[in-house]
Parts: C-alpha cells; sequence; structure tokens
C-alpha cells in the first residue's frame, strides 16, 4: 500500500488578498426570507449571493428548530393558503418524504415539520437554482454612494470577501445590513422582546400527551417549583414518530456578543428544567423520552429597520389593505414581552391583515430592502407580521422589487405591476 506523507510548508505574505464577488443581487441571511428571496430572484434570472454568518443554510427555521410553519393560512374551519411560491414547493416536497404534519384546528392551521427534512430542501434549492453561497461569511461593512449601497464586506475563516451588487436584501433578522450602512432602525423601547430556546424529544409516548390546556395550567401552578422562567407555553406532537416540539422557556437576545453568548447557554439550562418538569409531571408521556436536539437560540425581536411606512398595531387589527400590499397573515399579535407569560391576541376567523411594500424600504435607500423580521413596524404589529408565512412572502416580494427597479429606485417601481406579479402571495384566495 503506497501511502501519502509528503507536506509542504506555506506561511502567510504579507497582506491578505481579498476576494470579489459581482452579483445583480445579494441577500445577507440565510432564514427562510432569505432563501425565499434568493431562490425567486435566481428564477428570475437574477446572478445572486447569499451570505449566512453560520454554516450551514436554513437560519432559524432550520438551525433554532422552529418547527412549525405558521400563518400560512387563513383562519377558521376552512383555510385557505395565503403564501405561495417556495411554500408551494416545500410543502410539495416535504409531504412527499411524510415530513410535514398538518395540524388542523377551528381557528388556526400550523404546519409541522421535520428539520431535517427542510434542511436539504433548502440546501437542494439554492444549489439547483444556481445561487452562489458564502457560509460562516460575517458583514462587517456595508458601503454606500449616497442612496446606494455599493458593496459589502464580508470576513470568513477562509479569507475576506467583497461583494458589489446593483441591488441588496437585508434578510439578516436584526437589520445588521441596514445598521452598518448607518441607516435609521428601530429597537423596543419598553424592554426586550424574548426569544426562545426550543428543543426536540423523542421518545414520547403519544398515547399518554397531555392536552395543552391542561399542561399550560400545570405550567402555571407548579413551573417555578423547577426553576422554570416562563410558565406557560407548549408541546407539538408530530403525529406518529413520538417526536414532541417544545416551546416553553424565555431567554433574552440581546444585540451584544458577550451577553448574547451567556443568554444563549442559561437557555440550554431552561430547558433542562422544562425537561425535568415534563418527566416528573408526566412521566407516562415523557418518562422514557430523551433530547434528540437543542436549537440555537430562537430570536424573535430585536433590531428592525426605519421603512417608508411603520405598520401599526391598530392597522393589524382593522385588517388593513393597502396599494401597495406584498403579504398578508392573520396570525394573532403574540408579543413575548414578559420573562414569565406572553400576550395573545387572536383574529377572527374572516380577518386578513397586509404589510405594504414601504415596511420593506427604507426612504433612504434606493437599492435595499429588509424583509422577515427585519420590516418596519411597532413592537405589537411586528408580532403578528414575523411568522414563516409573511417572511417568505416579503423574500419573495423584496426579489421581485429589485427585478422592477433595475439600477433605478426601489422607491419608483410600477407597483401594479409587482401587485400582478405577487398576485398568489396578496389576492388569491383558492
Amino acid at each position: 500500500m503506497n501511502l501519502k506523507t509528503a507536506t509542504r510548508i506555506v506561511q502567510r505574505d504579507g497582506a491578505p488578498q481579498t476576494q470579489r464577488l459581482q452579483a445583480d443581487i445579494c441577500v445577507v441571511g440565510a432564514g427562510i426570507s432569505g432563501i425565499s428571496a434568493a431562490v425567486e430572484a435566481a428564477r428570475l434570472g437574477r446572478k445572486v449571493v447569499l451570505v449566512d454568518g453560520l454554516p450551514a443554510l436554513g437560519g432559524q427555521a432550520v438551525n433554532s428548530l422552529i418547527g412549525t410553519f405558521c400563518g400560512l393560512f387563513s383562519n377558521g374551519p376552512d383555510p385557505y393558503q395565503f403564501t405561495h411560491g417556495i411554500a408551494d414547493d416545500i410543502l410539495r416536497d416535504l409531504a412527499a418524504r411524510e415530513a410535514l404534519n398538518y395540524r388542523w384546528g377551528g381557528d388556526w392551521t400550523t404546519v409541522m415539520y421535520d428539520e431535517v427534512a427542510l434542511s436539504r430542501w433548502v440546501e437542494d434549492a439554492v444549489y439547483r437554482e444556481g445561487v452562489t453561497v458564502i457560509l460562516g461569511g460575517v458583514l462587517r461593512r456595508a458601503g454606500r454612494d449616497g442612496r446606494r449601497i455599493t458593496e459589502l464586506d464580508i470576513a470568513t475563516r477562509y479569507g475576506d470577501v467583497t461583494i458589489e451588487a446593483e441591488g441588496f436584501i437585508d434578510a439578516t433578522g436584526d437589520a445588521a445590513l441596514a445598521w452598518l450602512a448607518g441607516l435609521p432602525c428601530r429597537e423596543p423601547e419598553d424592554g426586550p422582546v424574548y426569544g426562545t430556546q426550543m428543543l426536540v424529544l423523542e421518545g414520547v409516548n403519544e398515547d399518554h400527551h397531555p392536552p395543552r390546556e391542561a399542561m399550560t395550567a400545570r405550567l402555571g401552578e407548579k413551573g417555578r417549583e423547577y426553576g422554570m422562567v416562563r410558565v406557560d407555553g407548549f408541546s407539538f406532537l408530530f403525529s406518529g414518530r413520538g417526536i414532541a416540539l417544545i416551546n416553553m422557556t424565555h431567554v433574552e437576545t440581546p444585540l451584544e456578543p458577550v451577553a448574547a453568548s451567556a443568554r444563549a447557554l442559561e437557555g440550554k439550562a431552561q430547558t433542562d428544567k422544562v425537561v425535568d418538569f415534563l418527566k416528573a409531571e408526566y412521566p407516562a408521556a415523557f418518562g422514557d423520552a430523551r433530547v434528540r436536539a437543542y436549537g440555537f437560540p430562537g430570536i424573535r425581536q430585536t433590531r428592525w429597520i426605519v421603512g417608508a411606512h411603520h405598520l401599526t398595531v391598530d392597522e393589524v387589527r382593522a385588517g388593513k389593505k393597502f396599494d401597495d400590499a406584498v403579504a398578508r397573515c392573520a396570525w394573532a399579535i403574540e408579543l413575548h414581552d414578559k420573562p414569565d407569560s406572553i400576550v395573545w391576541e387572536s383574529f377572527a376567523h374572516d380577518h386578513v391583515h397586509y404589510v405594504p411594500l414601504g415596511c420593506l424600504t427604507p426612504p433612504d435607500a434606493d437599492n435595499l430592502l429588509a424583509v422577515g423580521r427585519c420590516i418596519d413596524a411597532d413592537v405589537s404589529a411586528l408580532s403578528s407580521v414575523r411568522v414563516m408565512g409573511p417572511c417568505i412572502a416579503t423574500g419573495a416580494a423584496a426579489a421581485h422589487a429589485l427585478d422592477l427597479a433595475g439600477s433605478g429606485s426601489v422607491h419608483q417601481i410600477d407597483r401594479a405591476a409587482l401587485r400582478e406579479r405577487l398576485y398568489d402571495n396578496v389576492d388569491r384566495t383558492d
């Protein structure tokens, strides 16, 4: 057997070289909104570069174990789908792999998914559409020339990259691109909005899984005895698999590196107390369960853009329909602004609320749009439109807006043409 043993000695010589990439559209953030934007832009024939700080695609949808598509359907016993585009492809392809579990309710329809299957779907879609991907890429600088973003400087463990593009999409979740470009941003004024450390349990005995209402009551009665911070939450069963998705923690998600790292460790400690509670209080259901996965810290609302339009909770409650609507939803106002509980305000079966293009477009930039939880709204309004359905829809809208704008301004595009392109996500009701 001939073994290779030869090596060579290398040493950095002088300043490191920066690799330069050019694109039509650069998307920063590979969560579900960024994936929607990148895939949609590529299908429009645009050259796309997609950047994410993690070494894997999928953002929170995959790596934080969100586990449910919320906001994809209307309320009530006869729901119709609000958001299409990649949502259609995901629902079709994951259903074929038996990786979905529809939870049809009298008021809500949510769709549980296998995060491993979604991860592979995302990777295949990005690869198939020819998107150039930079993983483990940390945004360091956003260059501007007047009203236009011109380039981004990205740091990776393999060297630096500079990306020049005609248009940019901020799908970072924390408005990091807009922030580094010096554009105004919003943060919650009256304390943090808490995130959640999710986990997946396997080996759950489904026959003995308690009803959600009973579990919520027990949490309120006994959760503090186990040292739990949040004393509400839920356990969602993936029917037929003995798997439960657990959402019972509240963790601060500060935008400061040392504190953020500390809170991430605190979140894991909270989940261990949740497991202790479940095993002790419901031994028939969870006594033999084991943790399959801890997610990355799940972040809800931290920092977002100041847009041309500021969506208000009154507009959400009224179901105001905008001429430049690009997304719709009927999800509840779901505000996680207290450590121990949440504010939940649901809507009637015929309720629909909308997101206008103005919420995606910073007024001082011509070639930048924000998507997902980066869009402009007040704290309560954002809590109702930051879920998966509207995130997919705003990602698609940003791709089409930049496609229509070309080298011009997203503030001056043909909005009727954009509305026609986005018919499935705004007006379709079949």
